[in-house]
């Protein structure tokens, strides 16, 4: 009964986390759901020149640029990693957390294509 207690709290400290960090959420200026089923979610990406989010996750998922892209990706460990994408060029993006920021003087367009997990039968 007590690991039952454990692992119910556990549950749902990282459910209420995971939603916490949700981008659409939490950058709703950026981030937009434009279809959703079961399977996947998929978000319009839209920043303005030089614009930064705030941290948060996604899960494993693929990016498709409509713009070339210039960006920063901040990780929660203090760590940067800068990226580029060309429009129309796909790339795969696994789970994590992340604040990303445009460093171009363009806006960056994208479509993100998120994956959900199905549980173990």
């Amino acid at each position: 009964m007590h690991r039952s207690l454990l692992l119910l709290v556990f549950v749902c400290f990282t459910a209420s986390v995971s939603r916490a960090q949700d981008p659409v959420k939490v950058d709703p200026q950026h981030y937009k759901v434009i279809f959703e089923n079961d399977q996947v979610r998929v978000l319009r990406i839209h920043y303005g020149p030089h614009e930064k989010s705030v941290m948060h996750s996604h899960p494993d998922a693929v990016v498709v640029y409509e713009t070339d892209a210039h960006m920063k990706m901040n990780t929660p460990d203090g760590k940067s990693v800068e990226t580029n994408g060309k429009a129309h060029d796909s790339l795969w993006t696994p789970a994590g957390s992340h604040l990303p920021e445009n460093l171009s003087d363009k806006p960056v367009d994208a479509v993100l294509v998120e994956l959900k997990t199905k549980p173990a039968h």
